[in-house]
């Protein structure tokens, strides 16, 4: 299908979404997991992601290929999310507001399904049954755009949730897969007015750049992922090393790189508080917790590499991706 013939299926697919009661869409989203899970659905998903592996191989770093993996753990930990948005309340009809005027007359503001969502996204393979759940729960119908590393992968997928779509009763197109990869078609969906209600992108500074700026629909400008661990001083130490290492080493290619900690030093003084380094019970959390101090100009103790005596903490740390294991403190 054309990029043009996708956004019309998708539109007459949002009024049946926008009608369907509760039931009805997690009767559907649970039919979508459960399609996930079927052996022949694996089977082809997995067979399609062997073909992206193949094709993406020496084009693509070592952590956008394990981004772009399935595994049968993976694909089942995409049914379990799914299945978890399905036991969501209900966020369709809820009254946001409501005020009671001295005349009697009452106004509600009420939330009410957005219509179609498009979501640009990377080449991961998972985003594609997160998004499509969340549209769904939502009463909305979805266009997805993947990286074209991840199309064969994400359009075995798609198939797959089709077919619990289908089992609702609800229409197929509720999820469509954009299959020009070209930045045309993401082009397209910047301006698909009339169409488009809603667009994501979800991915780096560039991407969601250029969708704020050519856009013609409205967007949503999401942050590009920098998290920020804030560890007191009157914190359990061995809690904070345990909720740093899992955060930063779980699962690298997950942009868990991009996280950095902020730990509050006391003012007073001239040398470092021994944590988190000297209490570090790994190599690995020891290279989780690079320690540069802001505040005081001592030598951090027992630091695993020589670091500047003195480091003044500007705005840009709140913003800077820190991409390899250590951590900014």
């Amino acid at each position: 299908m054309t990029t043009q013939e996708i956004l019309e299926a998708a539109r007459s697919a949002k009024s049946a979404l926008a009608l369907a009661d509760n039931t009805a869409r997690n009767a559907a989203l649970l039919g979508m997991a459960d399609a996930l899970c079927s052996a022949d659905d694996q089977a082809a998903i997995l067979a399609a992601n062997a073909e992206d592996m193949a094709a993406a191989k020496g084009h693509i770093s070592d952590v956008m290929l394990d981004r772009l993996a399935l595994t049968v753990p993976r694909i089942e930990a995409m049914a379990q999310g799914i299945r978890e948005v399905s036991s969501l309340p209900d966020p369709v009809g809820r009254v946001l507001n409501r005020v009671e005027r001295p005349n009697g007359l009452v106004i509600e503001k009420t939330a009410v399904p957005m219509g179609v969502i498009a979501i640009i996204y990377e080449s991961r393979p998972n985003v594609t049954s997160d998004a499509a759940a969340l549209a769904i729960k939502s009463g909305n119908a979805c266009i997805l755009r993947c990286g074209k590393e991840a199309w064969r992968s994400a359009n075995a997928i798609v198939a797959a949730l089709r077919q619990g779509l289908k089992k609702a009763g609800l229409p197929e197109t509720a999820v469509c897969l954009i299959e020009d990869t070209t930045h045309a078609s993401a082009n397209a969906l910047m301006t698909a007015v009339g169409y488009v209600d809603l667009l994501i992108p979800r991915g780096g500074a560039g991407l969601i750049r250029a969708c704020v700026q050519n856009a013609k629909v409205p967007c949503i400008q999401t942050g590009t992922g920098i998290c920020h661990v804030y560890v007191d001083d009157t914190a359990d130490l061995d809690k904070a090393l345990d909720i740093i290492e899992n955060a930063k080493a779980s699962r690298p290619a997950c942009a868990t790189p991009r996280r950095c900690a902020l730990c509050t030093l006391p003012l007073p003084g001239s040398s470092c508080p021994v944590w988190p380094s000297a209490l570090a019970r790994t190599a690995r959390q020891r290279a989780c917790t690079r320690w540069i101090c802001g505040w005081i100009s001592a030598q951090p103790p027992s630091s695993p590499a020589p670091l500047p005596e003195k480091r003044t903490l500007t705005p840009n740390f709140w913003t800077t991706s820190s991409r390899s294991r250590s951590w900014t403190a």
